[in-house]
């Protein structure tokens, strides 16, 4: 039952993410207005942190190798993952005052782009490392 939680938690947070990166493409792109975007992406936390919030839940009753390194380091991976996500909204918040205001200012695009690099590498990270895992 856990390993099932896992997984649909993982389906839930991660293709929100995906969701989430995909209209930010969109607005990069021209095919979406940035008030779009942030209307789209502002649905998403919720299915964002509710799979986040499975994931570990069901990470815990998985019983993981706690000596492992590749264990650690995916847990190192979810506190980054976590701590970007709480930045994130902090991100989202500016990009919306400053929306009607065009063009948004070079260090929040910035800042927008580590994010988004940021949360990608963590969970494609975790996501390799919990495959590895499995395969022992």
């Amino acid at each position: 039952m856990a390993l099932f939680i896992h997984l649909a938690s993982l389906v839930l947070g991660f293709g929100a993410v995906l969701v989430a990166d995909y209209y930010g493409l969109l607005w990069m792109t021209g095919r979406s207005t940035l008030s779009d975007t942030l209307v789209g992406t502002a649905r998403l936390h919720v299915p964002i942190w509710t799979g986040l919030a499975g994931l570990i839940a069901s990470g815990v009753m998985l019983h993981p190798d706690m000596t492992a390194s590749l264990t650690r380091t995916k847990l190192a991976l979810v506190l980054i993952l976590t701590l970007n996500g709480l930045q994130a909204g902090l991100l989202h918040r500016r990009m919306a005052e400053q929306a009607s205001s065009a063009p948004l200012p070079r260090r929040m695009l910035v800042w927008g782009a580590f994010t988004a690099l940021v949360s990608q590498l963590c969970w494609w990270g975790a996501v390799v490392i919990g495959f590895l895992n499995s395969q022992h």
